[in-house]
């Protein structure tokens, strides 16, 4: 299960932003995630209640926002929602389009409160 790589990593990451709000907690984490990131989102929350223990995230809730994908078209030069098995322009069927989101793993916003 990579996914709890994935939380150590994002923990790591908000730990360290969180060196320059001293002293605080994490209240929630949220991230968006791409259906072709690779992360499993159930995997990922289970995952994360294992990885935060002992953490400053120990008392934070994890929230997942589900990202589109989305693919430039050359042919038409626009962008366009797809399926992720298909990623061809729905407008002309061009099968050589560019994708520009739904791989991604993101860190949005992380919720902190001042004691």
């Amino acid at each position: 299960m990579h996914e709890l790589a994935v939380c150590q990593s994002l923990i790591a990451q908000v730990e360290q932003t969180m060196q320059a709000h001293q002293p605080c907690k994490v209240e929630s984490i949220l991230v968006k995630i791409g259906p072709l990131s690779g992360v499993e989102a159930d995997l990922l929350l289970n995952a994360f209640s294992i990885a935060k223990m002992g953490t400053l995230a120990e008392n934070a809730t994890l929230q997942i926002e589900q990202q589109d994908i989305r693919v430039h078209c050359a042919v038409c030069d626009q962008n366009y929602q797809v399926k992720i098995n298909n990623l061809s322009c729905p407008e002309c069927g061009n099968w050589r389009t560019q994708l520009i989101s739904g791989n991604e793993m993101l860190l949005q916003s992380i919720e902190l409160n001042q004691e």
